[in-house]
């Protein structure tokens, strides 16, 4: 069985970007960027007041109190039209261009204006109070290199730098299928025996969450006629993700029914726990992501396997879930040859240290226990046993944005 990280390194490398599309600037959040954005203006575009007060000459206020005429006003976005000569102010607000001829802004607060007069009470150098044409950024600048996934103040700045339009990676279509007899979908009657699904919807959920777009296809009954027509349902997908059916049972067909139909194994199994069944390939050419059917195991392996696939697909570098140190809240014991992640709750304790402590039964059925977990200790193959309080490395599922 390969280990985690020789698993995940096949799965990313068996994938390509998504190809580019340009998308308005006001969809672009939390998109991945396929070209850097530069800028197409200055900011500021001129020499502007940072302050609400007067554009003036600083030698005509080398002593204090000095007054000088107000020859005119410039509002922000409406510069003063003309030269300012020597004894001479200019009204100015925050944003307002700095009028020709002037080298200082005087604040507001340090003024005292009479008709058109006003009366500088404090002396300052050339330079104050004004903010210098490109301070922030020249024409040409690049100001957010690709790839890169977009955040707000990404977007503020691509729109400040007067950009309508990105250039963006498609967001990779992920069909997602659900095999079983036994499954049904939220609302639709439950057959005795049988189970409501979650991991279609969760793993819905998780692909939006990653960047991608989910296609929830019919779940796939225990016959390979069903299997075949829903499989191919997922035609024109960019990744297809089983559920279910992967294992070694009498009715796991997916590697049975869809290896005569294009299916191309390249792993099944791995040495973790929970998802040891999971496999990869490619069906026809599109890549397939074979997910054990317990809830937790497809979700512990859509973490560990399917976050950082959707991750290359836009582009980016596929890295695993990143990892934190926690002090162990209760005594370990050594590990088998499995790599372990155990659900867990984190709580600080007094000294502020956060305390991981793992529930006490990890059945790979027990969604409820993934739902409320904080954490994925994690637990290397033959790890020694380690004492509560000693610290452990965990996946930290709030800091996951999934």
């Amino acid at each position: 069985m390969l280990s985690v990280e020789a698993a995940r390194a096949k799965i990313l490398a068996g994938l390509r970007a998504m190809p580019e599309e340009v998308v308005p600037l006001s969809q672009g959040w939390g998109r991945v960027l396929a070209r850097d954005i530069s800028a197409r203006t200055a900011v500021p575009p001129a020499d502007v007041s940072a302050m609400d007060g007067y554009a003036l000459k600083a030698a005509d206020i080398a002593t204090a109190p000095s007054t000088l005429r107000v020859v005119g006003s410039a509002p922000a976005g409406h510069p003063y039209i003309g030269h300012v000569g020597p004894g001479q102010a200019v009204r100015l607000f925050t944003g307002s261009v700095v009028p020709l001829g002037c080298d200082v802004v005087v604040a507001q607060e340090d003024s005292a204006r009479a008709g058109d007069h006003v009366t500088i009470n404090i002396t300052a150098a050339a330079g104050r109070h004004i903010r210098r044409m490109a301070g922030d950024f020249a024409v040409g600048d690049v100001l957010v290199r690709a790839p890169r996934k977009l955040t707000a103040r990404d977007i503020g700045m691509a729109a400040a730098a007067n950009h309508p339009w990105l250039t963006l990676r498609r967001r990779p279509r992920v069909a997602i299928l659900a095999t079983g007899d036994e499954i049904s979908l939220p609302g639709d009657p439950v057959e005795p025996g049988g189970v409501v699904s979650s991991n279609s919807h969760a793993l819905a959920a998780l692909v939006r969450a990653a960047g991608g777009e989910p296609l929830l296809l019919p779940i796939a009954l225990d016959t390979p006629e069903s299997l075949i027509t829903t499989a191919e349902a997922a035609r024109g997908a960019d990744l297809l993700v089983t559920s279910g059916g992967a294992s070694v049972g009498e009715f796991d067909l997916i590697q049975s029914v869809l290896g005569p139909r294009g299916l191309a194994l390249d792993f099944w199994q791995i040495a973790m726990r929970p998802g040891k069944p999971l496999m990869f390939g490619a069906f026809n050419g599109m890549p397939l992501l074979g997910l054990p059917g317990n809830p937790v195991s497809a979700m512990v392996c859509a973490i560990l396997f399917l976050v950082p696939a959707i991750s290359v697909l836009l582009g980016l570098p596929g890295d695993p879930p990143s990892v934190g140190t926690v002090l162990a809240g209760v005594d370990l014991p050594a590990n088998d040859h499995r790599a372990d992640h155990l659900r867990a709750t984190i709580a600080p304790d007094e000294a502020g240290n956060l305390v991981a402590t793992p529930f006490p039964v990890q059945d790979s059925g027990m969604l409820a226990r993934l739902a409320w977990a904080d954490a994925l200790v994690l637990r290397a193959p033959n790890a020694p046993a380690v004492a509560r309080g000693t610290k452990v490395q965990a996946i930290l599922l709030g800091a996951l944005g999934i």
